[in-house]
């Protein structure tokens, strides 16, 4: 079975990675490198950990975090899509075998808001993952005045946990924002469709997705 290592080890993922990092960082992008794929492929495997799901699901939802932001080695345009058949090659080639690099296919082609939705356990996970990361370590520029409005969400965003409980069947997304830098309205102004997304493939999941922000539940 190809793990999460072998992935981590291959050179042409690295190399791709660094590719949509540089190309990111050049229109200005927060941080999408390996700070992000890390956290992403960490909590997408401790949602399915957290409800019983089976190992093999478990190390499939790693990889395809680990992986999900690839095509942004291609454009930020369709990112999803072209991460999804970039990586299913690279599995093939690294001797993954058909369903399991399908299912990792399905989910990154659909992690995005903008055309994606939940439609596996493991494509839930990802994108539960991948909306709760917002963190002032994701804004790569040091100059508050050239900030924009996603930066200085996230900037102010000083931390963030994902916490899946399985006895309540509810999965949690709390956040700690410095009402100082932005008020919590300019959050939802920003991440609301993502925030309706991850409600979304927590249902798939069967579990409640609740937002809690500065104490105070939002959702």
């Amino acid at each position: 079975m190809i793990t999460l290592e072998d992935i981590r080890n291959n050179e042409e993922v690295q190399e791709l990675i660094n590719c949509a990092v540089k190309q990111l960082d050049v229109l200005g992008y927060t941080e999408h490198g390996q700070r992000h794929i890390s956290i992403v492929s960490h909590r997408a495997a401790e949602i399915l950990e957290a409800l019983g799901y089976p190992a093999e699901r478990i190390e499939l939802a790693k990889i395809a975090g680990y992986l999900h932001d690839i095509g942004n080695s291609v454009n930020r345009v369709d990112h999803a899509h072209n991460g999804a058949l970039l990586a299913y090659n690279i599995l093939k080639e690294m001797g993954m075998d058909n369903k399991s690099r399908t299912e990792i296919l399905m989910a990154i082609g659909n992690h995005d808001e903008e055309t994606g939705t939940a439609v596996s356990d493991i494509s839930a996970a990802l994108i539960l993952a991948d909306k709760s990361d917002v963190h002032r370590d994701r804004v790569a520029k040091t100059n508050m005045a050239s900030f924009d409005k996603h930066d200085r969400v996230n900037y102010a965003v000083t931390s963030a946990e994902l916490i899946t409980n399985s006895k309540e069947r509810k999965i949690s997304l709390l956040l700690t924002i410095d009402t100082k830098i932005c008020p919590v309205l300019d959050y939802f102004e920003i991440f609301m469709e993502r925030t309706m997304m991850s409600k979304s493939a927590a249902a798939y999941l069967k579990i409640w997705f609740e937002l809690i922000i500065n104490g105070t539940r939002l959702l």
